[in-house]
C-alpha cells in the first residue's frame, strides 16, 4: 500500500463505506489515477446488496443529443451534449432528471432528482420546462459489484458529498471535481492523503436488480 502526497485529513466518515447511499455523490481521491475515474464525481443511483451503480457527472463529450437520438425532432438543431456517465455499457442511453412533479416511469435519486424516464419527458422538459426543471444524458454508467466499492472506500479511493442538484445541472461540470475537493478539504487538522493501493480499472460488474433503462 503507498501513501501519496498530503493533503488536508477528510473527515472519518467522508471516508467510511456507510456514507454510501443512494444520492451521494462519490469523489475521486486526488490520487486515484485510473482512466475510468480519475477527476471524477460519481452520483450514486443506486446502492444495495446487488451493488452499486452510478454516473460520473462531470466527463461532457463533443457527441450531441440529437446525434443519439436522431429520431428525436424536438432535439434537431439544439446543442444538448451527451455525457459519458461511465465504462459498462457506453452505448446505453441514460437520463437524469430534476423534475417539480415526477412522472411514473422515473426512479427517484434524492429530493427532486430522477433517473429514466422516455423520450415523452424529454420533449416535455425541452418544450415546457417548468422553473428549475431540467436534465442531462449520460451515455454508459459506472458500476461496481457487491463489496467492491466497500473495499475501495476503506483504501481511501473516493470521499463522499450531501446530494447537491445545483452542483450536478447548474454548475459548470469542468469544475465540479475541483469545486467538491474545496468542499472536502475545509480547514481540519492536518493528516496523511487519501490512499490508492491499486490502479483504478474497469469494475467488474455482476448481477443487479437495478433496471437501466435504454431506447
Amino acid at each position: 500500500m503507498t501513501v501519496l502526497h498530503a493533503v488536508p485529513a477528510l473527515a472519518e466518515k467522508e471516508l467510511s463505506p456507510s456514507s454510501v447511499e443512494k444520492g451521494v455523490l462519490l469523489v475521486a481521491s486526488p490520487t486515484l489515477d485510473g482512466p475510468n475515474f480519475r477527476e471524477s464525481v460519481v452520483l450514486v443511483v443506486q446502492h444495495g446488496p446487488e451493488g452499486t451503480v452510478g454516473l460520473i457527472l462531470n466527463r461532457s463529450t463533443k457527441a450531441l443529443l440529437s446525434e443519439a437520438l436522431p429520431d428525436l425532432t424536438v432535439l434537431k438543431g439544439t446543442s444538448y451534449r451527451l455525457f459519458a456517465g461511465g465504462p459498462v455499457e457506453p452505448t446505453r442511453l441514460l437520463l437524469l432528471f430534476r423534475l417539480k412533479e415526477p412522472p411514473t416511469d422515473v426512479r427517484s435519486v434524492f429530493d427532486g432528482v430522477y433517473v429514466g424516464g422516455t423520450p415523452k419527458i424529454l420533449e416535455r422538459i425541452i418544450t415546457q420546462a417548468k422553473p428549475t426543471e431540467t436534465f442531462r444524458a449520460f451515455a454508459g454508467f459506472a458500476g461496481w459489484a457487491p463489496g467492491q466499492l466497500k473495499y475501495e472506500m476503506l483504501q481511501g479511493a473516493w470521499a463522499t458529498l450531501p446530494p447537491d442538484s445545483i452542483g450536478i445541472f447548474d454548475k459548470d461540470p469542468a469544475v465540479l471535481w475541483s469545486d467538491c475537493l474545496s468542499r472536502l478539504q475545509a480547514p481540519r487538522v492536518d493528516g496523511v492523503a487519501w490512499v490508492v493501493p491499486f490502479a483504478h480499472g474497469t469494475p467488474t460488474i455482476k448481477r443487479w436488480s437495478f433496471d437501466v433503462r435504454s431506447w
